[in-house]
């Protein structure tokens, strides 16, 4: 939805523009609504609840109360107090991204997916069949709309940072064209915090240094925030202040790791407890896997205690797999030889590395290979939970498990941001999991 006076076209033909940034809009909240019409037009908050409980997504309207991503789910409550909180269903998000991108794909190879909901397209190969790019941005709108429920914001450009930037300002259900002659006009106005690579402290720097919009910064010589950012960073935000970023769409990579992390509702010192918590984020992570077609070689845990210290254990397995009785026997071995001895735990999570494929992997293959019949077991719990919703079917010893972590986080990555279930790339380069939401 286009802000008064503000610069870039709402509609209309998209020349020298390829770069589709598409990201859902409210995802997690959204996914919940659509399973939950009765909801509709209220405030609803998919989060953990507890003193620790942290919003992972919010309806436009909860956020029109101040709520947003990564607040404390209490504070959210005294903004909003009539808001409706959901605990999240992570695999029901997956499944749904996991058909978006299908979608994504269908019109171009040249997907780059950041998270679980938003993504980069290259869409220059697709124009003789489905028209330009805004024609295109379009197509996809009504198509994640009719197929999935939920609406979608698309940003229209000739460059990655600045299609994702017109996607922000299109929100919510809307698409922004920035074409080329277009682009100093439309950045020139923002905040120095809208370019890639400003965090809080560089953001702090620019601000005592005077610079406050991007088009502030665009005039200071290059040398001069080298010197005062440094070379790398100087250089950097210089070029990205007048709107050059050759960064191309690049497919995504094949999923290196999945796991999920708890954090407690209050510090844990019995092994018992902590012994169910790995069961349980064996279970859901096993589930992901089973979704993803992926085995692990590797299993790893994460302890986190009182005083935020935190360590991370891992051990290879002779064959890879997706049971979660096998990835919990392992968690919990390398849990046990901690000797840990009752100290205060805040947080555990349990995370399958080294995936590979299921349908060219071995799977206890060898003479004195265990049974199938667990991973039977948990293949018939999927179903289940697919029918029935999550925790239809669980182990027995679940069924003692008192309470719930406090941020009863739905567990891929930043929900716990280890959990989530592709490596993806950091629009500023490298390599990093991004928040899902926001």
């Amino acid at each position: 939805m286009r802000e008064e006076g503000f610069v870039g076209s709402p509609a209309g033909r998209a020349e020298g523009c390829s770069v589709l940034h598409v990201d859902m809009d409210a995802f997690f909240a959204s996914v919940e609504v659509r399973r939950r019409p009765e909801l509709a037009g209220t405030p609803v908050i998919v989060g953990g609840a507890g003193n620790r409980g942290v919003v992972t997504s919010a309806t436009y309207e909860a956020r029109r109360y101040g709520v947003h991503a990564a607040m404390p789910t209490a504070r959210a409550l005294r903004l909003c107090p009539t808001a409706t909180v959901l605990p999240g269903d992570m695999a029901l998000y997956t499944e749904v991204s996991r058909s978006v991108m299908a979608l994504f794909r269908s019109v171009t190879p040249l997907v780059e997916p950041l998270s679980l909901d938003e993504a980069f397209l290259d869409v220059s190969g697709a124009g003789r069949r489905l028209g330009d790019a805004a024609e295109i941005g379009e197509y996809l709108r009504a198509r994640v709309f009719d197929e999935q429920g939920i609406t979608c914001s698309v940003g229209v450009a000739g460059t990655k940072f600045v299609a994702k930037l017109a996607s922000a300002r299109a929100k919510p259900d809307g698409l922004l064209i920035v074409r080329p002659p277009e682009v100093m006009d439309f950045l020139h106005p923002l905040p120095v915090g809208a370019l890639w690579g400003v965090g809080p402290k560089t953001e702090e720097s620019l601000l005592r240094l005077g610079l406050r919009t991007v088009g502030d910064l665009a005039h200071v010589p290059v040398k001069t925030l080298q010197r005062g950012l440094g070379a790398a960073v100087g250089t950097h935000l210089h070029e990205l202040s007048w709107g050059r970023d050759p960064r191309r769409v690049v497919p995504d990579e094949p999923e290196k790791s999945t796991g999920h992390e708890e954090t407690f509702g209050t510090d844990v010192d019995d092994p018992a407890v902590i012994h169910r918590e790995l069961l349980l984020l064996s279970e859901r992570t096993a589930g992901r896997l089973r979704s993803g077609g992926w085995l692990a070689r590797t299993v790893s845990i994460k302890v986190r205690f009182a005083d935020f210290a935190t360590i991370t254990r891992s051990r290879t397995l002779d064959v890879p797999t997706d049971v979660g009785q096998e990835l919990y026997d392992t968690a919990r071995a390398l849990f046990d030889a901690l000797g840990l001895d009752r100290a205060r735990i805040r947080l555990v999570g349990v995370r399958a590395e080294r995936l590979v494929d299921a349908g060219s992997a071995p799977r206890q293959l060898e003479l004195g290979a265990r049974e199938r019949g667990r991973r039977d077991a948990e293949l018939a719990a999927d179903r289940a939970a697919r029918r029935f919703g999550a925790g239809a079917v669980r182990p027995a010893t679940l069924l003692l498990r008192t309470g719930r972590p406090g941020t009863g986080r739905p567990g891929t990555g930043r929900t716990s941001a280890d959990s989530l279930p592709r490596t993806a790339r950091n629009p500023s380069g490298g390599s990093a999991v991004e928040y899902p939401e926001e």
